[in-house]
């Protein structure tokens, strides 16, 4: 019985990412801390590349472009925009992966930088090329650096996580 009830732990500890990322997608907060919406960030993009990166068994691609199609319907943009930037975030972080000798925050941290520019700007260039939407770019920079910014308080509360994912050998 023991055994079973560490399993189901366990088996719930790994369903926590895919559950976060739907929850993020379904609810689109948006997370502004300012009355003018000055102050951004994207959650999603960090628990895709934190997840992709660290675990990439629990958190596969087919739900990546599942979660990035119900992001297009809940936020209204064309259909599969969010599927190609969640796809291209989790082919960097898996390149980052194979790449990386020495795995750390501070290296995935780094990483991340040209990461959120890169998918922003494919994101917005899409969106401003193809149909014609109107861009503010000052928002866009700010909501980069800001996502930019909660990396790392948000990998090492993801990092406490992980080790109970883990199941410990006795």
């Amino acid at each position: 019985m023991i055994s079973f009830n560490r399993n189901l732990y366990y088996f719930l500890l790994n369903l926590f990412p895919i559950f976060l990322l739907f929850f993020l997608v379904l609810v689109d907060f948006d997370f502004s801390f300012h009355s003018k919406k000055l102050v951004t960030f994207n959650p999603t993009y960090v628990v895709i590349y934190y997840w992709v990166l660290k675990k990439p068994e629990i958190l596969g691609y087919g739900l990546v472009f599942f979660a990035g199609v119900i992001n297009d319907v809940v936020t209204g943009l064309p259909m599969g925009i969010s599927s190609i930037d969640y796809l291209i975030l989790c082919g960097i972080a898996s390149y980052f992966r194979n790449i990386t000798l020495r795995p750390s925050l501070i290296n995935d941290w780094i990483a991340f930088v040209p990461t959120i520019f890169i998918i922003n700007s494919i994101h917005y260039s899409i969106l401003n090329g193809f149909f014609a939407l109107e861009l503010n770019y000052y928002y866009l920079i700010l909501s980069s650096i800001f996502t930019i910014a909660t990396y790392p308080l948000v990998g090492f509360i993801f990092n406490f996580i992980s080790d109970f994912i883990t199941p410990r050998k006795k």
